[in-house]
């Protein structure tokens, strides 16, 4: 019997997905998971375009807000023209509200100028690029790097003005706009148009100081430290430090005009050469005159002042009208025409066509009753000249001289001509004096004189000598007394003369007198007092004091 029995296994399906499979399917969960965090969270891609990749690494170059990161680049490569370089960009999370149109890029380096000192936080950290949010609506990706930081950050209050010029400044980027001192604002850009050969600055104001901004607001050049000399004398203008070492441009309203309208929007202003050529700009009319100098007209300026009475009614306009007689040059009589402007508003008259048209008619009144131009000197240092109105006595004039279709007022010549013909006509008078004849006269009469004086010396001497003369004499005669003198004196006291005995007897009594006194002299030597007390009496001592005496 075949006890060995063969065993069938026992197959069932399984049904269900096994345990095993649990952790890759977690894993595959979890990775999908942290890739959609990782994609949730990043911000939008950019691309930038720079001209140059200099100081930027892919990876390690950052962007920034305010000193905030808010991206890095992720990767530079030059664009398709080769002459830039376009940079992709990420930005963090929550910062699509920067990306607009208007919004601004820019690389931060260090940077030294005369404004100041900027970017040195990238010696140690390296570049990185700024960015500006815009204010626009629409969204924008792909955007234009500026060359250079904006002078006036996209959002700041004020306002925005455009200067013209056509003189020859030289304004830069970043260049201050000043108002008493203060820097209230900067070029923000230069623009030269080639076909109007105008240059024109855009400029912006910073609030509050925009509200300065009106209708009547001047603009002029304060650059550097300029003086001026001039017939008023000698000026010298600055706006501050700052403009001292650059450029700057200052503003203000010009003294006796209204304020006038705000203004909100940009608008443009012309750059004058200085405060007087911006206030003078007020004066829109005016009108123009002829003066003829027979004088020379070295130190008159274009723009030098015309005065009536000290007064400042105008300016000359022109000093270098062509001649109507061209034949007429280098003579003698040939007189300068110098055109002048008279402005009727700096007299109180209305500054439009009816203003000069009373002007006009006042000033022919005047002319015809002796109003009269002459130069006259303003500055003794440096000889500038002005032209001055003024009234004389004068015949009246039967008609009006025009020249070159202007009006002529009459000149007279002004004080240091005047004295200057009186010198001429006194050197004629004496050049017409018969100085020959007198200087003849004259040489006679010297050598007249000359023989008249030798005569007098001669006199003088033979004076001299008769004097000396004179003197010797009365001198030998008196000296021949004295000695006489002397010699009758001696005689008398000679030997054998009856002075000299007489003299012998008087000395023996003398002597005999002497001899006599000798004993009483001996006695007051020895006792002064013995003319006074008895000689013989004996002399008292005292005693001295015992006691028991009464």
């Amino acid at each position: 019997m075949n006890t060995e029995q063969q065993a069938e296994a026992n197959v069932q399906q399984v049904k269900g997905i096994s345990a095993i499979w649990i952790v890759p399917i977690v894993a595959l969960l979890i990775g999908a998971w942290m890739v959609y965090f990782h994609m949730s969270n990043q911000g939008p891609v950019i691309t930038i375009m720079f001209e140059s990749a200099e100081g930027m690494e892919a990876g390690k170059t950052k962007i920034k807000s305010r000193h905030v990161n808010v991206g890095e680049v992720e990767s530079i490569a030059l664009n398709e023209a080769g002459d830039g370089v376009t940079v992709t960009a990420r930005l963090t999370k929550d910062t699509d509200y920067m990306l607009v149109e208007d919004t601004q890029f820019w690389i931060v380096t260090p940077k030294i100028s005369l404004s100041g000192v900027s970017g040195l936080d990238t010696l140690i950290s390296g570049v990185y690029i700024e960015i500006a949010p815009g204010s626009s609506d629409e969204s924008k990706d792909s955007f234009t790097a500026l060359e250079s930081a904006p002078v006036t950050p996209v959002g700041t209050p004020g306002l925005h003005i455009t200067l013209n010029s056509n003189e020859e400044f030289a304004y830069s980027r970043g260049d201050p706009i000043i108002y008493k001192g203060l820097t209230v604002g900067q070029i923000e850009d230069v623009y030269f148009n080639l076909e109007e050969r105008v240059v024109y600055y855009n400029a912006f104001i910073k609030a509050p100081y925009h509200k300065l901004i009106t209708t009547n607001t001047r603009f002029w050049d304060v650059s550097g430290l300029s003086v001026d000399l001039n017939a008023e004398g000698i000026t010298v203008k600055t706006g501050n430090i700052e403009t001292m070492l650059t450029n700057g441009v200052t503003f203000d309203i010009p003294d006796g005009m209204p304020l006038g309208e705000p203004v909100v929007t940009r608008d443009y202003f012309d750059i004058f050469d200085d405060y007087q050529s911006a206030s003078n700009a007020r004066y829109k009319h005016s009108l123009k005159y002829v003066v003829f100098v027979s004088d020379s007209i070295r130190g008159l300026k274009v723009g030098a002042p015309v005065e009536y009475r000290g007064v400042l009614i105008g300016e000359v306009a022109s000093v270098n009208l062509a001649t109507a007689d061209p034949d007429m040059m280098y003579s003698e009589a040939i007189r300068i025409p110098v055109l002048i402007s008279l402005q009727p508003g700096r007299v109180g008259l209305p500054d439009n066509e009816r203003g000069v048209q009373l002007m006009n008619e006042q000033n022919m009144l005047w002319v015809k009753s002796g109003l009269r131009a002459s130069l006259k000197t303003g500055n003794l240092l440096t000889g500038s000249l002005f032209v001055e109105l003024q009234h004389f006595d004068m015949p009246p004039l039967e008609a009006q001289e025009t020249y070159e279709g202007y009006a002529v007022i009459p000149t007279v010549k002004d004080e240091f001509s005047q004295i200057a013909d009186k010198l001429g006509l006194f050197v004629d008078k004496v050049n017409q004096l018969p100085l020959d004849e007198i200087a003849g006269n004259a040489n006679t009469t010297l050598v007249n004189a000359s023989d008249l004086l030798k005569d007098l010396q001669k006199t003088s001497n033979s004076l001299d000598q008769l004097l000396i003369s004179a003197q010797q004499e009365q001198l030998i005669a008196e000296l021949r007394h004295t000695l006489e003198s002397v010699s009758t004196l001696t005689k008398d006291f000679s030997d054998g003369s009856e002075g000299y005995e007489e003299l012998e007897v008087t000395l023996k009594s003398i002597s005999e007198a002497m001899y006599e006194l000798k004993p009483l002299l001996e006695q007051l030597k020895h006792q002064p007092n013995g003319l006074i007390f008895d000689s013989g009496a004996p002399n008292l001592e005292p005693k001295k004091y015992q006691e028991g005496d009464q």
